[in-house]
C-alpha cells in the first residue's frame, strides 16, 4: 500500500473508534517527541514547534501548526487543511466554539496543553487517550507490512555503514554514508546514533568528529522510515578482529536477547521482557550495568515513531499486544568492553514472535 492508502485506512479506523465511542471529534496533540498520534490521524511528521489536529467523524482533519516553516511543508505534502496558528491554543479554541455542541476527545490528555484542559469542561473534551493508544501499539496487518519493508531497508543500510568503517574513516563519514543511502531509497527520515571507541565509551549519541581506529568497538542504532513507519536495527562491530575480550563481552548480550525474545507473546508485561533481559546481566554480576546509569530501557514499541510505548521496563507492567511491534535491545555499557548494542524489531505473536531483521547477531567485524 502506498502512504496514501494507509493513511486512508488509518482515517477509516478512527472514524469506526469515533462512532463506537460515541465521539463527534478528536483533537490531536504533537510534537517531534511525541509524534505518533498526530501523524496517525494526519500523516503529517512534525519536525519543528507544536501542533493540534481536530479530526471530524466524517473524516476530515485540520492541521494548527505554531511553526510556519512547519505549515508551509505540510501545505506542500498536501497532506490535510492546513493553517498557521502562532496563537496554538487560541485557534484550536475557536475552531471547537465554530463546530458548536460536540463531544469531543483529546489526545494524549498528558501533553495536551494547558489553555484546553483546564476549559475542558466547556469545551466539552475529555480524555481520548486509550483510543489512540490502543491502534499506535496493536497495529493492521497493513501496518506491520510498512514496518517490515522498513526492517529490509534497515537491514541493508547497516551493510552500506558496516562498509563504511574504514581506517581514517570519522563517525560523521559513517553517518553521511548511510543518509545517501536512505535518501536514494526514499527514506526521508532515519533516527540514528552512534558511538566509536574502546572500553570508555559509555553510549551512543550524534557524531562528534571520532577518527575510527584498530579494535575500536562501532555502534549504532539505525532506524529508517517507510510510509510513515520505523524500524530499527541495533548491532556493534569491531574495527579489525574482535579481541577474546570483546567477544566474552558481547556473549552477555546475545544471551539476554535471546532470553528477552523467548519471553514475549501477545499478553506479557513489557516488565517480564526486561526481567528476562536483566536477569542474563545479574547472573555474571553485571546488575549495576542495567539500571539508569548506564542504560535507558531494554527495548520499546516502535511504528510510527522511533520511540513508543510500551516501554521495556521492570517497573512499567502494560502488556504487549498482538501485532505490536517492538524492539528488544539489552543495550548497555560492559566494563570489560565499553558500549555494546543488539537488538531486533519484532512483531508480537499470540505465541511468540516474528523477527524483521535478518542480519547476524553476532559480534560483527569488518578488515582493518
Amino acid at each position: 500500500m502506498t502512504a496514501t492508502a494507509i493513511h486512508r485506512a488509518r482515517t477509516a479506523i478512527l472514524q469506526e473508534e469515533m462512532e463506537r465511542a460515541g465521539i463527534d471529534a478528536l483533537l490531536i496533540y504533537g510534537n517531534s517527541w511525541h509524534a505518533d498520534s498526530l501523524r496517525y490521524a494526519s500523516d503529517f511528521g512534525i519536525q519543528e514547534g507544536q501542533a493540534l489536529a481536530l479530526m471530524a467523524r466524517d473524516g476530515t482533519v485540520t492541521l494548527l501548526l505554531d511553526d510556519a516553516g512547519e505549515a508551509d511543508r505540510a501545505r506542500a505534502e498536501g497532506a490535510c487543511e492546513t493553517i498557521h496558528a502562532p496563537r496554538l491554543i487560541e485557534t484550536a479554541k475557536e475552531l471547537l466554539a465554530r463546530a458548536g455542541n460536540r463531544r469531543v476527545a483529546a489526545a494524549p490528555w498528558h501533553l495536551m496543553p494547558y489553555g484546553l484542559t483546564r476549559d475542558a469542561e466547556n469545551l466539552r473534551i475529555a480524555d481520548g487517550t486509550a483510543i489512540l493508544e490502543k491502534l499506535l501499539m496493536g497495529k493492521r496487518d497493513f501496518e506491520v507490512e510498512a514496518v517490515r519493508r522498513a526492517g529490509r531497508l534497515a537491514d541493508a543500510g547497516y551493510e552500506v555503514f558496516r562498509a563504511a568503517v574504514r581506517p581514517g574513516a570519522k563517525d560523521y563519514e559513517l553517518i553521511a554514508e548511510i543518509e545517501a543511502f536512505f535518501r536514494a531509497h526514499r527514506v526521508p527520515e532515519n533516527f540514528m546514533i552512534i558511538g566509536a571507541g574502546g572500553k570508555e565509551v559509555r553510549g551512543m549519541a550524534p557524531p562528534v568528529g571520532k577518527t575510527i581506529k584498530a579494535g575500536d568497538l562501532v555502534t549504532t542504532e539505525l532506524t529508517p522510515c517507510v510510509e510513515g513507519y520505523y524500524a530499527q536495527v541495533c548491532r556493534t562491530l569491531v574495527a579489525g578482529p574482535p579481541s577474546e575480550i570483546q567477544l566474552k563481552s558481547f556473549a552477555v548480550f546475545q544471551e539476554a536477547l535471546a532470553a528477552g525474545l523467548a519471553s514475549v507473546r501477545a499478553g506479557v508485561p513489557g516488565s517480564d521482557i526486561a526481567r528476562a533481559e536483566n536477569e542474563v546481566f545479574r547472573k555474571y554480576g553485571l546488575g549495576q550495568y542495567v539500571t539508569s546509569e548506564y542504560t535507558r530501557v531494554r527495548g520499546h514499541g516502535i511504528g510510527l515513531f522511533p520511540d513508543q510505548k510500551p516501554q521495556l521496563l521492570e517497573d512499567i507492567h502494560i502488556p504487549v499486544s498482538e501485532n505490536s511491534t517492538i524492539i528488544v535491545h539489552p543495550n548497555t555499557y560492559h566494563p570489560d568492553a565499553g558500549y555494546m548494542v543488539l537488538g531486533d524489531t519484532i512483531v508480537v505473536r499470540a505465541q511468540g514472535h516474528e523477527s524483521i531483521g535478518r542480519l547476524s547477531r553476532d559480534l560483527l567485524s569488518v578488515p582493518f
